[in-house]
């Protein structure tokens, strides 16, 4: 990535202030599945998320959210959390992609759907 580009964009990852702040004040606490990175300060008071790629804060799982969020102080590296046998896996938000849902009978859809519950009105 330029150094132009890391020094003014934050949305395609981390900014070089960012990477600063983190070599400086930042222990790693662990990283996800998609290879996001997990920060605390040094003291334990911020927690932060370095992401791998895009940052969308739907790709981060909810084991780690709650960590993020100080809903529990241990990080799911230490304490994974128990999962239900009927739970699915995290998936990031697909809304605005090919792979978002579509719901039956939606123009989206790319195959049509013959419906018979519905005649067009025609003028007589």
């Amino acid at each position: 990535m330029s150094l132009l580009k890391r020094a003014i964009t934050w949305w395609t990852g981390q900014s070089i202030g960012t990477q600063l702040f983190t070599w400086r004040n930042g222990v790693k606490v662990g990283e996800d599945e998609q290879g996001n990175i997990f920060y605390a300060s040094k003291d334990g008071k911020r927690r932060w998320v370095i992401f791998n790629g895009e940052i969308e804060a739907s790709r981060i799982s909810p084991d780690w959210h709650g960590w993020l969020h100080n809903t529990w102080d241990e990080p799911p590296t230490s304490r994974p959390l128990a999962h239900k046998p009927w739970e699915k896996p995290h998936v990031e938000n697909l809304t605005g992609t090919d792979a978002a849902y579509v719901p039956p009978g939606s123009i989206r859809r790319p195959e049509p759907v013959a419906r018979r519950d519905y005649e067009a009105w025609q003028p007589e």
